[in-house]
């Protein structure tokens, strides 16, 4: 994890009446998902497709890391012209072929020029994304009151309840460490007085970035950003603005509002705003969480069934302190355990009826837990799902007649259906699309492409 400094804009007026919202970007998350479980790719390009399977040419890229950009690789690319860029790596362990190319192996590097040019690709595996995303939307939620999750990498959090802003710039690099050192992977934070320039402010200094926008400051921030960085702009509207001579934030913070509004109808007035900083939409939950989960990583893998066992026993209890707070019961219990390098198991059981019984859920983990006592295993964690929020008096398990076959355990090796993420797609305000998306073709954002838009 990086320890520079994060950008910053010394700002201006009354803090306390100005909201605190992070945007918090998963930096090329499908493949900072592959390098978890492959360290080995962590510092070469690797390539995942959609539509992609092992040793063919056909799919579409559906993220590239850093490292495969520097060769032209793009999102939405087809598998085919990304392979003209950066050939695939030969000899490469993870297939069966002893090599990516065909029958006559024509597209992998040759060994000659493999240091040169070579990449690994990856088939999506969007299952273990999740999986990776409910780690890190966890640790979201546990330090913010509000969370609105936008994507199965991107969120907004309205921490003003939980900092000040003469030290959030220290709260968002704890965000930032927390996601690095409990998950592994790296995110970019924007911190701002509003979601549109706190979304900017997160793409701002990419990957491993923060950058923090104070009170005062947005318009000056945004004024010499290309128009197209503004949030809801996308390259027919910048391309239709640029046709009005407007060609930066600035240039539209300065446009007659009703020149934009007779062009844009009233959108062209949001956009006007957006430009100028002012954005009072609220940082609103996307709904009631499907599940509450706490995990904790232990320094090095351990098969010592004590310590684990203690550690479950203290991650139930706080996992059912959050749920008692959130007048939340739940009808399923369960347990996640990841062995080295980075395999996830959970084990779940499903009880007769809802409940809010902490004692029950430490039982029912240890249990669950007892599976792993021989396993190395590099971290733990506990859930809750099945969720029921109530106000009235609370449930316990002794109210209910257990059905044939209640209680049963059954097993899972990815999240539940219901935490799925949100698909992810380009949006003017996270609900709202964009004017000019061709929606028969993969969106784009920060060089990712939906696998909804397949």
């Amino acid at each position: 994890m990086s320890d520079r400094g994060g950008s910053r804009l010394p700002g201006v007026g009354d803090e306390r009446e100005e909201r605190i919202v992070l945007h918090v970007d998963m930096d090329c998350f499908y493949a900072a998902c592959e390098r978890l479980r492959e360290p080995d790719l962590r510092g070469e390009p690797v390539v995942v497709g959609m539509g992609y399977e092992e040793g063919e040419n056909h799919g579409a890229v559906a993220t590239a890391s850093y490292e495969a950009r520097e060769y032209g690789v793009e999102s939405a690319q087809s598998i085919g012209s990304a392979l003209e860029r950066l050939p695939r790596k030969a000899n490469d362990d993870s297939t069966d072929t002893g090599g990516f190319g065909g029958e006559d192996g024509a597209d992998d590097a040759d060994d000659g020029d493999e240091a040169d040019v070579a990449g690994y690709y990856r088939p999506v595996d969007i299952e273990f994304y999740k999986s990776v995303s409910t780690d890190v939307r966890a640790i979201l939620h546990d330090c913010a009151d509000t969370v609105r999750e936008v994507s199965i990498d991107e969120a907004y959090l309205d921490v003003t309840e939980r900092t000040a802003w003469k030290v959030a710039e220290g709260f968002a690099r704890h965000v930032k460490n927390r996601i690095q050192r409990e998950v592994g992977v790296t995110a970019s934070v924007g911190v701002a007085p509003n979601m549109s320039a706190a979304k900017i402010a997160s793409d701002h200094d990419k990957p491993d970035g923060l950058v923090v926008v104070e009170p005062g400051t947005t318009r000056d921030f945004l004024a010499p950003l290309d128009v197209a960085e503004i949030h809801g702009i996308g390259p027919v509207t910048a391309r239709t603005l640029r046709e009005m001579g407007i060609e930066t934030a600035g240039d539209l913070a300065d446009a007659d509002p009703r020149a934009l509004a007779d062009r844009f109808g009233e959108r062209g007035r949001e956009l006007y705003h957006r430009a100028r900083g002012d954005d009072d939409r609220r940082v609103t939950p996307t709904g009631r969480p499907k599940s509450l989960s706490r995990e904790s990583a232990f320094t090095d893998p351990t098969t010592d069934s004590e310590e684990k066992r203690a550690r479950v026993g203290t991650l139930a209890s706080a996992v059912a302190e959050r749920a008692r707070d959130r007048d939340a019961m739940y009808r399923t219990i369960g347990v996640k355990v990841v062995t080295p390098p980075f395999d996830v198991h959970t084990r779940e059981q499903s009880l007769p009826g809802p409940v809010d019984d902490p004692e029950l859920v430490e039982e029912v983990a240890l249990d669950l837990l007892t599976e792993f006592d021989d396993d190395r295993v590099r971290k733990v964690g506990v859930r809750v799902s099945n969720l029921q929020f109530t106000e009235s008096d609370q449930t316990s398990l002794d109210g209910f007649d257990a059905p044939s076959g209640a209680g049963e355990s059954r097993t899972a090796d990815s999240s539940d259906s219901a935490d799925d993420p949100k698909s992810s797609a380009e949006t003017a305000d996270d609900g709202e699309r964009t004017d000019e998306t061709d929606h028969r073709i993969p969106r784009e954002r920060d060089g990712q492409v939906s696998l909804s838009d397949f």
